[in-house]
């Protein structure tokens, strides 16, 4: 089964994975999970480091290097995906979730936050 997750399970996966709530670490340690790592979290890191956000601070090249390396697949930003963002509602404001919510979606992957927020858009979007 294929998954998306978020930036900050995404960050905290590569630096920090004692953050990661003990559901959230069996769903990425689960050889029948396919994490994958969408192109939008990659653009939001690299906007937020050029920003000086402390809890964004990476060495891009090595976070790509080390996902791909621990069996991480790439998801680009297609149409499809962005002409979803309009179906959705008003319930967060930050372009970049949405747009994770929307590949989500239409991939029919569940998006695993830990984000609350996130939650009130209700499936595919999995609190954990």
């Amino acid at each position: 089964m294929s998954l998306l997750v978020d930036t900050h399970l995404l960050l905290w996966a590569a630096y920090m994975p004692e953050r990661l709530s003990p559901i959230a670490r069996a769903r990425l340690t689960d050889e029948e999970q396919q994490p994958h790592v969408s192109a939008a979290s990659i653009w939001e890191v690299v906007i937020k480091s050029g920003l000086e956000r402390a809890d964004f601070q990476v060495d891009l090249l090595e976070l790509r290097t080390g996902l791909a390396g621990n069996g991480w697949a790439e998801l680009p930003i297609r149409t499809d995906h962005a002409l979803e963002v309009a179906k959705l509602p008003p319930h967060h404001a930050d372009p970049f979730d949405r747009i994770l919510i929307a590949q989500a979606r239409r991939e029919g992957w569940p998006l695993l936050t830990s984000d609350r927020a996130l939650g009130r858009y209700g499936p595919p979007v999995e609190l954990v």
